[in-house]
């Protein structure tokens, strides 16, 4: 997994690219990036798939903050990033949440 962070230079901004490799979403057909910068819908940020079976989606966020966020594998399975710059334990579970800094 990997996220990349584009710091933009005109605005407080980065596109930051999200990408789930192929091992963690095995069979797959649909995986989203959800969290804080879409309000937690399952449905707002579908990741495209690659050829490789990564799926990969790049968001534009505001720098200066922090957002917490999962991957959701085919509707049902909740998968963190690997790579995130920190974890912290979310609301709802005894699971942590994926967070990335910028």
């Amino acid at each position: 997994m990997s996220i990349k962070k584009q710091i933009l230079k005109t605005k407080p901004q980065a596109n930051v690219t999200f990408q789930l490799p192929a091992e963690a979403a095995e069979g797959a057909e649909k995986v989203t990036v959800v969290g804080e910068f879409n309000d937690w819908d399952t449905t707002a940020t579908e990741m495209k798939k690659l050829k490789s079976g990564d799926f990969k989606a790049t968001v534009k966020l505001a720098t200066g903050k922090e957002y917490q966020f999962r991957y959701l594998i085919d509707g049902q399975k909740w998968e963190n990033d690997w790579d995130a710059d920190k974890y912290v334990p979310n609301q709802l579970t005894f699971e942590d949440n994926s967070v990335v800094e910028l």
